[in-house]
């Protein structure tokens, strides 16, 4: 697919959808798409879930509060902070890619303020939140968590220049008058991801652990520590602010988000354990035990422990949230394996008397 050829296809969905689809985003060739016949059907996505319509070269901006403005492409999100000395933009995301040189533009243009890109702040290492670093160039003071350093030397990827500035647990960039105040939890959804607060306008962002409207990625965003990422909603609670960017999807967040997003996973956790107590191994074993196929076996006690736990959290949370019938299943395949491995819930496969 060219690139006139991306646009127009982006156009068209963001027309059709009011966000990018999602095989225009990644680049896939028309031949590569499913046919309808074949796609199964999810519910509704509640209205309340969605973000604002996207322009015809396929994101939109908007002032946050202040000096700072967001970009989203309907999948991903990134902010941006103008100052009297230039711009501080925190993430790169590659589905936005240079639509992020756009809307920076634009905004500045608009309010007579340095274009110039001077920092960029990278909320953690994945590529799908900082692949698109190196369109700023060289002259730019690149700003993350020391671990974050070091996953990318590890990871030599062009497109995600090391940073030249790391901090370990608070690091506060002053920029033109403006401030951002970095700091480090512990781990959660990665080793390494940050909380990036802006204090004049209220907003802290912090990517891939609330999904403002939505449930969570799947297995949890596939986060590498589970236990962390689910403390992590009470600290994100715990830190003043009043405008959440959790660099993901279409909308802004509030703490009603957050508060809904942290109901899900007690009753998903709650569920998960109550089904781990009670699920019965017998016809597993029946079946592919005598084959000596253990791990058949383990397959189907957790996808149906997965299946089972996630059942009544769908039904509660598919009018609350969207995607709760898309991801609710491999959420709570992610929470068996971390009650086994993480807490000791290990159900039939306990300590043998």
């Amino acid at each position: 697919m060219t690139s006139s050829d991306r646009r127009a296809f982006l156009r068209r969905a963001s027309v059709a959808a009011a966000v990018p689809a999602a095989a225009g985003l990644l680049g896939l060739p028309r031949a590569a798409s499913a046919a309808a016949d074949d796609l199964p059907d999810y519910a509704p996505v509640p209205a309340g879930a969605l973000g604002p319509a996207v322009n015809e070269s396929g994101y939109f901006v908007d002032r946050v509060r202040g000096n700072l403005y967001w970009v989203t492409d309907g999948f991903y999100q990134s902010m941006f902070l103008t100052t009297t000395e230039g711009v501080v933009v925190v993430d790169a995301p590659p589905t936005i890619g240079r639509n992020l040189l756009r809307a920076i533009e634009e905004v500045t243009r608009a309010r007579r303020r340095p274009s110039r890109v001077t920092h960029l702040v990278y909320s953690h290492s994945h590529a799908d939140h900082i692949g698109a670093a190196s369109i700023f160039g060289s002259g730019v003071t690149r700003v993350a968590h020391a671990e974050t350093k070091r996953l990318l030397k590890a990871a030599r990827d062009g497109n995600r220049p090391l940073p030249t500035v790391t901090f370990d647990d608070r690091h506060e960039l002053r920029v033109g008058g403006e401030r951002l105040v970095l700091s480090h939890h512990g781990p959660n959804h990665s080793p390494d991801n940050i909380f990036i607060q802006v204090p004049s306008a209220a907003t802290l962002m912090v990517v891939d652990v609330i999904f403002p409207g939505w449930v969570p990625f799947k297995n949890l965003a596939e986060s590498q520590d589970v236990p962390a990422w689910i403390a992590a909603h009470d600290t994100v609670l715990a830190t003043s602010w009043s405008t959440l960017i959790g660099g993901h999807l279409g909308r802004l967040g509030t703490r009603s988000d957050v508060t809904l997003q942290r109901d899900y996973m007690r009753d998903l956790s709650a569920s998960t354990r109550a089904t781990i107590g009670k699920l019965d191994t017998t016809p597993f074993f029946t079946e592919y035990g005598p084959t000596g196929n253990a791990w058949a076996v383990f397959r189907s006690y957790l996808d149906a422990a997965a299946e089972q736990a996630a059942a009544p959290v769908i039904a509660k949370y598919s009018r609350l949230l969207a995607g709760a019938d898309v991801f609710t299943t491999s959420n709570a395949a992610a929470l068996v394996n971390s009650a086994r491995i993480d807490q000791g819930i290990l159900g039939p496969f306990g300590i043998h008397p």
